[in-house]
């Protein structure tokens, strides 16, 4: 077999639902790199710490060893998955980066209810008082006794509201009634599938019963279909977001207007990424909102309320060609940032990739970014910094050692942002922080890094 044939299934089953598959082809492609037989472009302090895995749909299939070779491959230092509702790729993935040289960081997110500001719509449009929330710094797939309801709590909320949907689809479409075990769940590896999925499985519904999927979908829906070649609806991008509006956003036929009991509420959702030894983060949208019009006003509340870190998407807040929409969305993201600044919060950049075409890393040299680079890299750094501490030594930003030997938020901040960029990658890093010392204070912990790095 040609080695280019060869390394095109290897990558190819690294998106494989079998976890043995992918073990067996990330070894091999690794082991490729180290022969030189794949040349990996040298790492840069290119981040990207918001992918979403296959466990909760990526739009390319990438499962969290493919993320992790992409990052080797393509020279990213610090890359992170960001799944909905579920941890099940955080072991996979912290292993995997692990073996590639990549910095891992890993997290959650969700839909929480914020009763604050019950009656304004925050960062999920047309849903007031739901605002998407993550967690990020997770150092394995399970969490401790006591944060274990609240992750099946999420888990079993995401069922319940994707079968409700389903019912409410296939009532007004029953010529294209899908069944949720069979036709969503096996879309996703842990059984865990998203809103995404329920639109993928009905996109694919339709491509076994019209000739012309496109034609069908805009007779049912009274609304024209976006042109694309007979059969291919469920792969398009633009009629999979034209499908995701009209079935199960707000004013979809899928749709129910969420409500207090829909969602867990924020602070039962930040109480378990502390338990869990992670740090709680506001994801924010644009700034157009009422929620996100005010960011200090936003981001006072969310500070009180126990928020860490802030993550922000770039490229849908200034990738835009309206210049009039690109100035607005820029002058929004500056501000938020801004604030974040004042008040000392770390703030990390992903691209998400769960739609067609969304960014492997952001364009942080583009006039919009350029003045934020540094913000977001400090960011990861602060992020990296905290798990591989928490990973090797149990010594993470909740830690009794961190809360003794730095009181102040600021000087936590500082050291963990530190730790991150000055601990080597793979198991040289962790065997630097495995075993240290709990009487060290952090400049004993900085010098044994040195000295592992030196050795």
């Amino acid at each position: 077999m040609p080695v280019t044939t060869q390394i095109v299934e290897l990558e190819r089953d690294l998106n494989s639902f079998d976890p043995l598959v992918r073990s067996r082809s990330f070894s091999a492609l690794l082991a490729l790199a180290d022969e030189g037989v794949i040349e990996c472009r040298p790492f840069t302090t290119a981040s990207n710490l918001h992918c979403h895995s296959f466990h909760s749909y990526n739009a390319y299939g990438f499962s969290p060893s493919a993320l992790a070779w992409i990052a080797r491959r393509e020279g990213i230092r610090l890359m992170g998955i960001v799944d909905f509702d579920l941890l099940d790729g955080v072991d996979e993935f912290m292993a995997a980066c692990e073996s590639a040289g990549v910095h891992a960081t890993a997290g959650i997110e969700t839909r929480v209810w914020l009763p604050e500001l019950a009656g304004q719509d925050i960062n999920s449009p047309g849903e007031p008082g739901v605002a998407y929330m993550m967690g990020i710094g997770f150092t394995c797939s399970h969490p401790v006794a006591s944060a274990r309801p609240t992750l099946e709590l999420l888990h079993s909320g995401a069922q319940d509201r994707n079968r409700s949907i389903i019912e409410r689809i296939n009532a007004r479409l029953p010529e294209l009634a899908i069944d949720y075990n069979q036709d969503v769940l096996l879309l996703s590896p842990s059984a865990t599938p998203t809103e995404r999925h329920i639109v993928q499985a009905y996109a694919l519904r339709a491509e076994t019963i019209f000739r012309d999927p496109a034609a069908g979908w805009s007779e049912m829906l009274e609304d024209p279909c976006p042109p694309v070649p007979a059969g291919t609806t469920a792969r398009d991008p633009d009629v999979l977001k034209w499908l995701r509006s009209r079935l199960v956003k707000q004013g979809g036929i899928g749709y129910s207007r969420p409500g207090p009991d829909t969602f867990p509420p924020a602070d039962t959702f930040i109480r378990f990424v502390e338990e869990s030894s992670a740090l709680p983060c506001a994801a924010w949208l644009d700034g157009t909102s009422e929620g996100e019009r005010d960011p200090d006003l936003l981001l006072d509340l969310l500070v009180t309320m126990g928020i860490v870190v802030l993550n922000v998407i770039p490229d849908r807040n200034w990738n835009f060609s309206d210049p009039e929409e690109r100035e607005e969305k820029t002058r929004n993201l500056h501000a938020i940032i801004t604030a974040a600044r004042k008040r000392g919060i770390p703030v990390i950049a992903g691209s998400e990739m769960n739609t067609p075409g969304q960014k492997l890393v952001d364009e942080f040299n583009s006039p919009a970014l350029a003045p934020l680079r540094q913000t977001f890299t400090d960011g990861a750094w602060f992020v990296r910094g905290h798990t591989v501490m928490q990973h090797a030594a149990g010594m993470g930003w909740w830690s009794d050692w961190a809360v003794h030997h730095l009181l102040e938020r600021a000087d936590r901040i500082s050291f963990f942002t530190l730790l991150g960029r000055s601990t080597p990658s793979g198991q040289a890093g962790r065997k630097c922080l495995e075993g240290l010392d709990k009487d060290l204070d952090p400049a004993g912990v900085l010098a044994r890094i040195s000295d592992g790095r030196n050795k």
